[in-house]
């Protein structure tokens, strides 16, 4: 009898007095507060997994695969009896009704409504350039570029024209930020070693590895110094660093910057971000890169009810600017909004304001390489690396993905192997 009244419990769906859209890292911290305390909460995302996006170049350089980064959302949530939910698209969004429209044209009623659906590529304005890039914001991007890296070697191989092998082996990425240093350093180390004894009429040590920058230095975000090491290290790599060179066009199979075209086999994108398409719906006040504005609850002002976190917000911090779109940051978020959100609904008790704890920013240049800084604290080398290491390894969701990985990456390490290099028939292009 108590086994048939728990899967009644179970099957009941959840009371959609809150709706969380996105469960990234933000979104999952909310539901998980909510569902300890029992509130009804229905989470909608238009994937069936969560992400672990600070790795998504290591599933676009073959060092992880998918099913490494990612944990369905269902697992995730399975043991927090008041949480459904819901694979769908948001359509739109009617805050005076307090309802969602969903992509299958059904109705979803809110009373509290968080947003926390991330962020997207932003192109600066040129669209037209979409076509000819590969981002970095999906698992399906990076198993996309993945891909289309590993057949432009194939092509190479088969070619028997050198400028269009030397076409076929340039890889330009776009944007100097940790996305790009890291996915730079990946796959230098991809063409360098991994590949280096599989071809035999091409030298994939010889691939040309552009990072384009358009501002002064690497890692804008970090100390001159790390900038520094971070280029040293890159060119030790073989990386081709340019800073302050803004790319002008991008079209199939060439890059315009600096008044001069280059002829490559991919351009991949690792320059800017805006926020999901999610927050104009709301209508309410945004940035330059389309975040929400929240007051320092994470509510959105003029909208009762509506709160957003994560990439998706421009939270101020304290010293006014907007807190970093960081996993660390939407963690955070995530676990106060829920907390706060389980004392309001339960005690009427009014939310606190959001304060970020900074734990430091990390990022990998190569192997045994990278940079760590948290205040005056800073770290190079060796020690920054395993610091990085042990921080994504702890990030992880799920205890399963996090030994996995640590196996991957210490088998890695030992032999310089990356076995997630297979290519099916559906990866290839049409043609």
């Amino acid at each position: 009898m108590n086994d048939e009244t728990t899967r009644a419990q179970r099957s009941r769906p959840a009371d959609p007095g809150v709706v969380i859209v996105g469960a990234g890292f933000a979104g999952l911290e909310v539901a998980k507060e909510l569902g300890r305390a029992g509130i009804g909460v229905t989470v909608v995302d238009r994937e069936n997994h969560h992400l672990f996006q600070p790795l998504l170049y290591q599933v676009a350089t073959a060092g992880l695969s998918a099913a490494d980064i990612a944990e369905p959302i269902r697992k995730v949530l399975r043991g927090h009896d008041s949480v459904q939910v819901l694979l769908g698209r948001v359509d739109g969004i009617d805050t005076a009704a307090r309802r969602l429209r969903l992509g299958d044209g059904s109705n979803l009623p809110y009373e509290v409504l968080v947003l926390a659906a991330g962020a997207v590529d932003s192109h600066f304005g040129h669209d037209e350039w979409k076509p000819h890039l590969l981002g970095l914001k999906s698992l399906a991007n990076a198993q996309a570029m993945r891909s289309r890296v590993l057949l432009a070697f194939e092509q190479a191989e088969r070619s028997v024209d050198p400028a269009e092998q030397q076409r076929l082996m340039t890889i330009a990425i776009v944007g100097g930020g940790p996305t790009g240093v890291e996915l730079a350093g990946s796959l230098a180390e991809l063409c360098r070693h991994t590949l280096a004894d599989d071809f035999r009429n091409i030298a994939p040590e010889h691939a040309r590895i552009m990072l384009i920058e358009a501002g002064p230095r690497l890692l804008a975000g970090f100390s001159q110094e790390a900038s520094r090491y971070a280029e040293t290290r890159l060119r030790k790599l073989g990386v081709e660093v340019l800073t302050d060179t803004a790319v002008e066009d991008v079209r199939e199979g060439e890059i315009r910057i600096d008044g001069r075209s280059v002829a490559v086999g991919h351009t991949l994108w690792a320059a800017g971000v805006a926020a999901s398409p999610l927050a104009a719906m709301l209508g309410a006040e945004t940035d330059k890169a389309g975040r929400v504005l929240v007051d320092e609850t994470l509510a959105v002002p003029g909208l009762p009810g509506v709160y957003a976190l994560g990439d998706l917000a421009h939270c101020p911090g304290p010293d006014g600017k907007p807190v970093p779109g960081l996993a660390q940051v939407a963690k955070q978020q995530g676990r106060h909004l829920g907390r706060g959100l389980v004392r309001h609904i339960r005690d009427g008790a009014p939310l606190e304001p959001f304060r970020y704890r900074g734990r430091g920013n990390t990022a990998i240049v190569g192997r045994n390489a990278a940079v760590f800084e948290q205040g005056r604290l800073k770290v190079r080398g060796w020690f920054a690396w395993f610091a990085w290491v042990v921080i994504h390894v702890y990030l992880l969701v799920g205890f399963q993905n996090r030994v996995r990985v640590s196996v991957q990456w210490l088998w890695r390490y030992v032999t310089y192997e990356r076995g997630a290099r297979l290519v099916t028939e559906k990866d290839r292009p049409r043609g």
